[in-house]
């Protein structure tokens, strides 16, 4: 073979040799764009909420960033947006949904999966306890499920509650007093059908537009938990405060699931045992503050009744002829037989 030859061979060789280690190097490049743990760059998650900045629910919010954060070291980072600086709750959850926002917590899935809002059948519930056994079993795992057809993954639910009636006309005793009134509701067709079978007119709107609402008018009450008629001051455009707990309503932490899907098990664990122990501090936060609140809310000028819970009751059974077929017959029973 001549030196030609020889050299012509050889410059082949390198070419080939470069491009196999062109592609190798290429190759490993994509892998590491597919995995989050392997280029060890920083995980970045936005997570939403509705309730303002003193509200408890954003002191939960921060309580898991602060876990994630140190059980991660930092790897996965979690910024908080509170007060529905995103949008209002059905925006939040659709931004999750459609994979813009990584994380939510809201009360607003049922646009998703009907039977969601079961939980919050009037008085279905007669203690916190009964709600979160419930929510955290075999019943709520089963409940939520259908919600990662839409790419929604359920992690666990903060506490929000029974919700009650405030008003800037009179105090509520029965449920005849809440005749014509108009009362702001969340975007949940179950609390529209419960105000509407208590004889008033409910007008739903986002959370983030009630107090203005409240203080010009357009609407005489609204309903919500204590923490959050506390947390947004409407002792200052609200004369009464009636405890009817006439539903419970969870705050649910979801994740996109597509999202979850690119992280490792390791990753997963991470954010799902830090969804499990803020929920643990947040309901039990909620529980100890809400007597001290209640008073702060006296103190503050609102008169504080406990109504006739006879005549809500009463009145609201058609709730369940409404929605029997919607939630199934055989769900509600579930749950009221898990309480017996």
């Amino acid at each position: 073979m001549n030196k030609l030859s020889k050299g012509f061979i050889s410059m082949i060789l390198i070419v080939m040799i470069s491009l196999l280690a062109a592609c190798g190097g290429e190759k490993a490049t994509n892998e590491s764009e597919t995995t989050n743990d392997s280029s060890g760059e920083e995980i970045k998650i936005k997570f939403a909420h509705s309730a303002a900045e003193s509200n408890s629910r954003h002191e939960a919010a921060l309580k898991f960033k602060s876990l994630v954060e140190e059980k991660s070291d930092n790897q996965i980072t979690v910024e908080v947006f509170p007060n529905e600086v995103l949008g209002s709750e059905p925006q939040m959850v659709e931004g999750v949904a459609f994979d813009d926002i990584q994380m939510v917590a809201a009360s607003t899935f049922a646009q998703y999966e009907s039977k969601v809002d079961v939980f919050g059948l009037p008085f279905l519930f007669e203690t916190n306890e009964q709600a979160w056994e419930a929510l955290d079993g075999e019943i709520g795992q089963a409940v939520f499920e259908p919600l990662l057809d839409d790419n929604l993954r359920v992690l666990g639910h903060l506490e929000n509650g029974f919700r009650h009636v405030t008003n800037s006309k009179k105090s509520i005793e029965t449920v005849e007093d809440l005749k014509g009134m108009k009362i702001r509701t969340p975007e949940m067709p179950i609390l529209i059908s419960i105000f509407r079978a208590l004889g008033s007119n409910p007008t739903p709107m986002a959370f983030g537009e009630l107090y203005m609402a409240l203080q010009q008018g357009t609407v005489d009450g609204q309903e919500n938990p204590i923490s959050n008629i506390h947390a947004s001051k409407f002792s200052e455009v609200q004369d009464y405060l009636s405890l009817t707990g006439h539903s419970y309503a969870p705050t649910t932490v979801a994740i996109s699931d597509k999202f979850w899907n690119t992280l490792t098990p390791e990753q997963q664990e991470i954010i799902q045992s830090s969804v499990v122990e803020t929920s643990e501090f947040h309901r039990n936060k909620v529980m100890e503050d809400e007597a001290a609140l209640l008073a702060e809310l006296e103190e503050a000028g609102m008169k504080v009744n406990r109504p006739d819970i006879a005549s809500f009751r009463e009145a609201s059974q058609a709730v369940y002829a409404e929605y029997e077929d919607v939630y199934g017959k055989d769900l509600i029973d579930s749950i009221l037989n898990a309480q017996q």
